[in-house]
């Protein structure tokens, strides 16, 4: 069976308690940070799997992907460093990992069980209401991603799509300035396969850093990556971090948002994007749907373009992941549409929308059942087709069953 999308790192069990106030005095409340494999909370092996087995566990990186694309229908491998342990030959946080995937039908043949480091995990201080609580990130074994034994994944599942799971999470993955990345994504490329990266919200307040103009440094990474991808989406408020380190100055609060997410995608093009007859396609995801800017092989620029969502209605249950699960809706539209994309006639519009629609299933599904609200592709595709502006969720619920 030939693989549609292989995904890439960043293997994670996130946790969320409400008693995980520690994870505020780590990072701050209401914080993100990749703090220190060393550093991880003491916890037994046995209490990890207590409250896994209570229901406070979730599969995060390509937990938030993998499942979403499995269930249109495509083939679907990850490949990802977990922990060795005493649960059939895997830690417990690696375990939990390795049966969720499984269980939705996704290819783990390209594990590598470091003997080493545990399996990335994330302590979330789970709060009441709009107050977030900090989200402590501890990579253990994705940091030691070696690009190496993944070549070998991608040799012999010649997958379709590559996706790698973050930029800025992986020391060994992130070396040498991000150009170890960057060629491991040009190889894939010359062996076939469609590439996306994507970076992870790198600081816990934005906002602040934002209009000071700081600087992130795992965002200098972006420098050798970003003309390879082929693919590369990103929030509006990375869009600003992400330009402040690369090309300061821009005082971004003297503009209106929609000025700015256009600006910052002339600024990739201008930037990033090699003439090299590749179709290429740059994105900005804001609240309510997001901006695109697409690049034909015959080096004319189309946008940027704003695509609103028609899926807003319903109550979110939780944000983490929404730009993952967008990523896994576009990914799914664009494999399923390969040649169109590749050949610069795939409709964008539809693939974003693809995207949003995703997005908004997936933050409005219940923690217990991530993955419940996403369908076989015929049936996402003909919403998306459907130009219906969905005014509650059960109508959108009730259209897709």
């Amino acid at each position: 069976m030939s693989t549609d999308v292989l995904i890439l790192n960043t293997a994670v069990t996130d946790l969320r308690r409400p008693d995980f106030e520690f994870a505020d005095e780590l990072v701050g409340k209401g914080g993100l940070a990749k703090c220190k494999t060393e550093d991880m909370p003491g916890y037994s092996q046995q209490k990890l799997a207590e409250w896994i087995e209570h229901g406070f566990a979730t599969a995060g990186g390509p937990g938030n992907t993998a499942p979403l694309i499995a269930r249109t229908g495509l083939n679907v491998a990850v490949g990802v460093n977990l922990g060795r342990g005493d649960y059939d030959g895997l830690d417990t946080q690696g375990r939990f990992f390795h049966d969720v995937m499984t269980a939705n039908g996704i290819d783990m043949s390209q594990t590598y069980i470091h003997p080493d480091l545990h399996t990335g995990t994330t302590f979330i201080h789970s709060t009441i209401g709009q107050d977030r609580g900090g989200i402590a990130y501890f990579p253990g074994a994705n940091d030691d991603y070696d690009f190496e034994i993944f070549k070998g994944a991608v040799e012999r599942l010649r997958p379709r799509m590559v996706y790698y799971m973050y930029s800025g999470l992986s020391d060994r993955g992130d070396a040498n300035g991000g150009r170890d990345l960057a060629e491991f994504i040009k190889w894939c490329r010359g062996n076939g396969a469609v590439t996306i990266v994507d970076s992870h919200t790198l600081t816990g307040n934005p906002h602040e850093l934002i209009e000071q103009g700081i600087a992130v440094k795992e965002y200098r990474l972006l420098e050798p990556l970003l003309p390879e991808v082929d693919l590369f989406f990103t929030s509006c408020d990375e869009a600003k971090l992400i330009e402040n380190t690369l090309a300061p100055g821009r005082k971004w609060s003297e503009f209106e948002e929609h000025e700015n997410n256009v600006h910052f995608l002339d600024f990739l093009t201008e930037r990033f994007w090699r003439k090299d007859g590749r179709t290429k396609l740059f994105g900005v995801t804001v609240s309510d749907g997001a901006y695109e800017q697409h690049l034909y092989k015959d080096e004319t620029v189309d946008g940027p373009n704003r695509i609103k969502s028609r899926f807003m209605a319903g109550e979110v249950v939780d944000l983490v992941g929404a730009g993952d699960s967008f990523r896994a809706g576009l990914i799914a539209y664009i494999t399923s549409h390969l040649d169109e994309f590749k050949t610069g006639s795939i409709d964008f519009t539809e693939a974003v929308q693809m995207g949003n629609l995703f997005a908004s299933m997936f933050i409005k599904a219940p923690l217990e059942d991530r993955y419940g609200n996403i369908h076989a592709y015929d049936k996402m595709l003909k919403i998306v087709r459907s130009d219906v502006t969905y005014q509650s969720f059960d109508e959108l619920q009730d259209a897709l069953s």
